[in-house]
């Protein structure tokens, strides 16, 4: 009576030991019991062989079978059991009578748990490759009298919950149906729950049915592993179809290395999927309708990557992606996982490479999703003061339980494994990296040896930037990372925390400052600008403008730049050229590319109107060709992070508010080294940037090499919205020292622009000449 309370009750600490075949205890004879409470008849039958052909049997099985007798009903809810004669296990199914129809299906307690105990060893260690490929939901073919039994395997962490059940379509959600088998390992339960339910099919809902150790029903659990999610606001799970998706971007994963490596060209486009561009009752595109719009804009604008913020599954639009629940799932806002998979076969197919925005810093507390998962903290931590957030009112992960930090690891390398994606962004790593992060005094507590530092987040970012790159040749990790943190993009055998590149972010704030001050005031603060060459070859950086300095009331970049309307537009030609000079590989947040009037907006597409205004397109026209310079210059990009691939020629003409250095690629360093020029296949470029309104003419600019040069690029240029301002024709230099150099030349410096020169022999192919 006990075993048919608990498990009408859905509280039975072990249903598999009562469903289905088992002996019974005072007998030893088998017992057949089941829940069903939406049928009329149940009738045990044996399996006596394989007919000649499945046509010959009226069910749908092609089988010879033998009724053993009816179940008799055992509780009113739906509980039914027969006591057999027999003392042996033998293979069997049963026939069920419905309003419907009667058929024969398969018992799902008769299967043996999925999860094998070498999983289990693995998992429970933190040490599993590819959780994803065990956890969570999975088609998969069992065998039974030497048929195909095809369904769905279940599988769950839960160690401090009493009960566990899968809920969906497939059992009208009641948790009594489907308890599942807390998977036991050397006679210890093992945490890890297991089903395996026949004839569940794809595109079913499902969630998990969850009481705590004291037996208290929780809210229904969305799937951790999930592959696919329901559109919000519905929160369950999908079971998601098998993998057979034709991929055709073999020919980019094999030059991959090279288009990724530290010496290319990598200019990265950020886009906010719902808002680039949207249907025109304000919908959201699907996937396979951004990818026929957006991949053939983003080549043709000369971008190299697509970066995407968030596109796990994620309940609060407001969030962007940056609060997701379902970190294994491509969102539904767009489609399903097959159609992200076209989405990353087409970026691949058109030579673009794609990284993703992953947040592995904090989780929403949602009741569908981790928080107090099995009735204990068991993804995040137990003290607030290390398990919440306070400025975004979120969830910490407990980086320092090994089952979690392999949830997290296997989280980001499933978007490489099965979505081959080139690149994962690790969003807010300052925040994982200090135990004190925006707290007050006596809000954190310090680590084992009195510090700040949060040693199992540091632990974990190694790990997985060691995995990474060790199974997953040619992709790369891009920290979001804030503060001083020493190493950050050096490898770890040499104590660094094994990104690729990291986020300038000091680039980014003390340059915007520069640009929003008046000119006449720019002088004043002249070093804003040029810092960032003390400290730029510490760390492999990508220079972003990125959406965060688009929100929250701080204005277009286009609204930052003072002045009137063409000393705005100006500015921001001006500023964009500089970053495109500057050492880093370069990242710009979409809309910024035609200098958007108004600061992003979320809830709707871009402000595409404005390219029909001269100064927009002309801001869009300069950006395209600063990619197309950048990609096709050696000097602009092959020493991007090493330090003999920049030298100042002024940085101190604080009355002019003008700068002025060189970008050396590989061989031209070798010609300005004094080598002879026949070695150098590739030339310097020299820049000079004036950010005031005024006009300079015969301005002396130092050359590395002496010959006649050209002018690549000028911001000021008519075509882009400028005063045309050129230096038309080949520019001869002087022979005498000037600015370090054996040589000058004499320009004119437009106002409000930045200028690039070049020699006119160089051997560079001047495809970029404007």
């Amino acid at each position: 009576m006990n075993d048919i309370n608990a498990l009408v009750n859905a509280c039975h600490a072990a249903p598999n030991q009562v469903l289905g075949l088992n002996a019974d205890q005072s007998s030893g004879r088998l017992r057949i019991t089941c829940y069903f409470p939406h049928i009329n008849n149940i009738e045990f039958v044996e399996i006596l062989a394989l007919l000649p052909s499945k046509k010959t049997s009226k069910f749908d099985k092609g089988e010879s079978v033998k009724s053993l007798g009816k179940l008799t009903k055992v509780h009113e809810s739906g509980l039914y059991s027969l006591k057999l004669r027999r003392k042996n296990t033998f293979n069997y199914r049963l026939r069920i009578t419905t309003a419907e129809d009667t058929r024969i299906i398969d018992d799902p307690y008769f299967f043996s748990a999925t999860l094998g105990e070498l999983d289990i060893y693995l998992l429970s260690e933190g040490n599993h490759q590819k959780p994803y490929e065990k956890l969570g939901a999975h088609q998969q073919v069992n065998s039974l009298n030497e048929q195909d039994v095809h369904g769905v395997s279940f599988s769950v962490w839960a160690p401090n919950a009493s009960h566990v059940s899968v809920i969906g379509d497939f059992n009208h959600w009641d948790e009594r149906s489907h308890p599942m088998q807390n998977i036991t390992c050397n006679k210890v339960t093992s945490g890890y729950w297991n089903i395996f339910i026949p004839k569940a099919v794809t595109g079913q809902h499902y969630k998990f049915a969850i009481k705590d150790n004291n037996g208290t029903a929780l809210p229904f659990k969305a799937d951790p592993y999930g592959n696919q999610a329901q559109y919000r606001p519905d929160t369950a799970s999908i079971i998601s179809a098998k993998d057979n998706f034709a991929w055709k971007d073999q020919n980019w994963l094999a030059e991959r290395e090279k288009r990724n490596s530290i010496n290319a060209p990598i200019s990265i486009y950020e886009v906010h999927l719902g808002s680039w561009r949207r249907r025109e009752n304000n919908e959201f595109l699907n996937y396979r309708e951004i990818a026929d719009q957006l991949i053939p804009y983003t080549i043709e604008m000369g971008f190299t990557h697509l970066q995407l913020m968030p596109v796990s599954e994620f309940p609060f639009d407001g969030s962007w992606g940056y609060q997701p629940v379902g970190l294994f799932a491509p969102t539904a806002r767009f489609g399903n996982e097959a159609d992200f998979q076209y989405f990353v076969d087409a970026c691949h197919q058109a030579n673009l490479g794609l990284l993703i925005d992953w947040v592995p810093g904090h989780f929403p507390s949602d009741d569908h999703g981790l928080a107090t998962f099995d009735g204990t903290h068991l993804f995040e931590h137990e003290d607030p003061r290390q398990g919440f957030h306070p400025d975004w009112n979120t969830l910490i992960y407990n980086y320092g339980r090994v089952e979690v930090a392999n949830f997290l690891r296997a989280s980001a390398l499933h978007w490489l494994d099965k979505y081959h994606v080139d690149g994962i962004r690790v969003d807010a790593v300052a925040s994982m990296l200090y135990l004190d992060y925006s707290r007050k005094e006596n809000e954190w507590i310090p680590n084992i040896h009195g510090g700040r530092e949060n040693l199992a987040a540091v632990a974990f970012l190694k790990r997985f930037n060691e995995e990474l790159y060790q199974q997953h040749p040619g992709a790369f990790s891009v920290a979001e990372e804030s503060t001083s943190w020493p190493g950050v993009s050096r490898p770890t055998h040499d104590g660094g925390l094994g990104f690729g590149y990291k986020w300038n972010m000091g680039w980014m704030n003390d340059s915007l400052q520069y640009m929003q001050r008046e000119p006449v005031h720019r002088s004043h603060h002249h070093d804003e600008l040029s810092f960032s060459l003390v400290y730029a070859f510490d760390e492999n950086f990508i220079l972003p403008l990125s959406h965060d300095e688009v929100v929250h009331g701080k204005g277009s970049i286009l609204q930052k730049m003072p002045g009137d309307a063409w000393q705005q537009f100006a500015n921001v030609r001006a500023y964009y050229s500089f970053m495109w000079a500057h050492p880093g590989k370069k990242l710009l947040f979409m809309g910024c590319e035609f200098a958007q009037g108004k600061e992003w907006d979320h809830d709707k597409q871009l402000d595409w109107y404005q390219l029909d205004i001269h100064w927009h397109s002309g801001v869009q026209k300069l950006i395209k060709d600063l990619n197309k310079l950048y990609c096709n210059t050696p000097a602009l990009y092959e020493k991007d992070c090493e330090a003999d691939g920049f030298s100042w020629l002024d940085h101190q003409n604080r009355e002019q508010s003008i700068y002025s250095f060189i970008r050396f690629g590989h061989a031209a360093n070798i010609a300005a080294n004094n080598t002879t020029k026949e070695t150098a296949e590739e030339n310097a470029v020299i820049v000079v940037c004036n950010f005031t309104s005024e006009k300079h003419q015969h301005f002396k600019l130092g050359v590395p090499d002496s010959g006649e040069y050209i002018e690549l690029l000028n911001s000021d240029a008519e075509i882009y919205g400028g005063s045309n301002t050129l230096n038309i024709g080949t520019l001869l230099s002087v022979e005498l020292p000037w600015q370090g150099q054996q040589q000058y030349i004499e320009i004119t410096v437009p106002p409000l622009a930045t200028a690039m020169f070049m020699l006119k022999n160089s051997s560079l192919k001047l495809e970029n000449k404007q």
